[in-house]
């Protein structure tokens, strides 16, 4: 990976496309998921990792959240991510914190999140590299 500096992109969730770096969002927490225990390709370790729905007043997205970080996020919160990223996991689009991104709670609550844009919902369509 190159360590190359991104310019950051200042985004809203209707505005998020696959294979996005460096997205500085802030999002509403709508609901979190069910904890479930994974197994790591990378490291063989075992992993929690809840499935999150944020919104903001353009959409909604599926943000998954990882070990310690499910018990920092609360739902009805409005937090701010910084270099996050998008992915695609099983056709549908994810925003990701990662390694590199940081999540805290936004200077502004968002109050409206709008229903109807579910980004994850739509399928899309795995790129061959």
């Amino acid at each position: 990976m190159s360590t190359e500096e991104r310019e950051p992109i200042e985004a809203v969730i209707s505005e998020l496309e696959p294979r996005m770096k460096s997205v500085n969002i802030s999002f509403k927490v709508i609901e979190k998921g069910e904890v479930r225990e994974v197994t790591s390709r990378a490291d063989g370790e075992q992993h929690r990792v809840c499935d999150t729905i944020v919104g903001d007043s353009s959409g909604k997205v599926t943000v998954p959240l990882w070990n310690g970080s499910i018990d920092d996020v609360e739902a009805e919160k409005t937090y701010r991510l910084e270099n996050g990223y998008t992915t695609i996991f099983q056709g549908h689009l994810r925003l990701n914190i990662g390694r590199y991104g940081t999540l805290k709670p936004a200077e502004t609550e968002i109050t409206e999140v709008n229903d109807e844009v579910d980004m994850s919902e739509q399928e899309h369509e795995r790129r061959r590299r």
